[in-house]
């Protein structure tokens, strides 16, 4: 971290937060099917061990990513004392706010348990030749929404809160950091903005080519948001607005990647981490403010040798044959892939290896009947949303014996976990209980809506309606 800024309680926090993120992304991508007790084993070896590496390597100052001291990749400029070219101050990674140092360490660890766990049940169908990808709605939108919002705000800090601080121990101000923070959370909205404009764009665009049926997606519209925000991690105090809106767009398109592959993301969590990580840290050395569209080329360069030259005292006349050309925008360029490979490869094979032991000892997926009706009350004892919450209680649903603690009516305002689950909760659904009323509903007002389980038949209230 920064020199001057030595707080030891305070860079702890700020790389526990870090750490956690590239964490908790994995759970997107293996949610509704994982094992309790393997969430906190990878979560434990991508806290403490995949994480701290790369941090290492990309923060500390120490790492081999940016502290180098191969001559040819250091910042070439005119010595005033000898009157030659030398090398300087070296170049090596550079990822302002974590772009590959937390969303692609934590997207591609994502892949790896999607590939390993499997897709849910019933997210993919064969029809004829073709496999059909099936919609499996979550259960609140509204609630999705909300959380996008808490997430598009955490941005806010995550990008500005990287500048480390805006004011010394004496408490005088650092302008060039407090710009730097505007700058950086204004870049990272109108990242966000863009990535959601493109992906919701495209989702719209790529339906009605093929003359298909389109939807105005907000989930979709959520994700293109994230991956703009995301994208903006490696240089968002360093982009022009024009810079931030071109890179935001690029990652809200690449969203929705794997289906093509039979692999289940159901948050899209590689794709939003990952592939807006990637379209941050390769595309910021391009149109940042030290990259190469911004930089000046060898014919330039050269036009400006002679002024530098005098600005130096040197004595005249200019010794021309002195010039050398820098490419320090393009080495930039050249040490962020490699840190990107570096990054994949070893978060990839770390958690790779991880979910394949949790995988080959049986204790990464939950079972099928688990599954399907829902971790909640077979693996915690509670039910998520306790139907007895939804009803009055009063005696026309039942009313409850003080002394027995018996009802005398239905059980339609106290149903228990056994009733929640219905029973023969191990053996079938039982046709009038409320998982057998869901599936029903799902296949009646849902896209694409075969389950792949046995037939379950139809609930008396489907019954009834008909």
């Amino acid at each position: 971290m920064s020199d001057d800024y030595d707080s030891f309680h305070a860079n702890w926090f700020f790389q526990f937060v870090f750490a956690a993120t590239a964490s908790t992304i994995v759970s997107g991508a293996v949610a509704e099917r994982t094992q309790f007790g393997s969430y906190l084993i990878y979560s434990t070896i991508i806290t403490g061990f995949v994480y701290p590496v790369v941090s290492h390597w990309c923060w500390s100052g120490t790492g081999w990513l940016t502290a180098s001291e191969i001559s040819s990749f250091k910042y070439l400029s005119l010595s005033c004392e000898t009157g030659t070219m030398e090398y300087g101050d070296p170049i090596g990674f550079k990822d302002f706010a974590g772009s590959a140092i937390v969303h692609c360490t934590g997207g591609i660890a994502a892949l790896m348990g999607a590939i390993f766990i499997g897709p849910r049940i019933g997210k993919f169908s064969e029809e004829g030749n073709r496999r059909v990808s099936n919609d499996i709605p979550g259960h609140s939108v509204p609630i999705a929404s909300l959380g996008a919002f808490i997430l598009f705000l955490g941005f806010l800090a995550f990008n500005g809160g990287s500048v480390l601080q805006i004011v010394n121990a004496d408490g005088t101000s650092l302008d060039d950091h407090g710009e730097a923070l505007a700058i950086s959370v204004v870049n990272t909205i109108i990242g966000g903005a863009a990535g959601s404009i493109f992906a919701l764009g495209l989702n719209i665009l790529v339906p009605m080519i093929k003359g298909e049926r389109y939807y105005w997606s907000l989930l979709v519209c959520i994700n293109g948001g994230l991956a703009g925000m995301v994208s903006m991690c490696a240089a968002c105090n360093e982009l022009n607005t024009g810079a931030a809106f071109g890179i935001g767009a690029t990652a809200g398109m690449t969203i929705d990647v794997l289906l093509q592959f039979g692999i289940d993301d159901p948050l899209d969590a590689f794709a939003v981490h990952y592939g807006g990580g990637v379209c941050g840290i390769l595309l910021s050395p391009l149109f940042a403010a030290y990259g190469i569209a911004a930089s000046a080329n060898c014919a330039e360069q050269r036009e400006e040798f002679p002024l530098k030259w005098e600005i130096c005292g040197l004595d005249l006349p200019v010794n021309e044959d002195a010039f050398k050309c820098d490419y320090s925008a393009y080495k930039q360029f050249t040490w962020n892939l490699v840190g990107l490979i570096a990054i994949t490869l070893w978060s990839g094979i770390v958690a790779g290896v991880t979910f394949a032991i949790l995988y080959f000892m049986d204790v990464l997926r939950v079972d099928m009947d688990i599954e399907v009706r829902g971790l909640d009350i077979k693996k915690h004892g509670e039910p998520g949303y306790p139907t007895a919450a939804y009803g009055h209680g009063w005696d026309i649903e039942g009313e409850t014996n003080p002394a027995t603690g018996a009802s005398s009516g239905g059980d339609h305002g106290r149903r228990d976990i056994k009733t929640l689950a219905g029973a023969g909760f191990q053996d079938t659904v039982a046709s009038d209980g409320l998982i057998a009323l869901a599936i029903g509903y799902r296949r009646n007002h849902y896209k694409n809506p075969s389950f792949a389980t046995e037939e379950t038949p139809p609930s008396s209230h489907q019954a009834e309606s008909k």
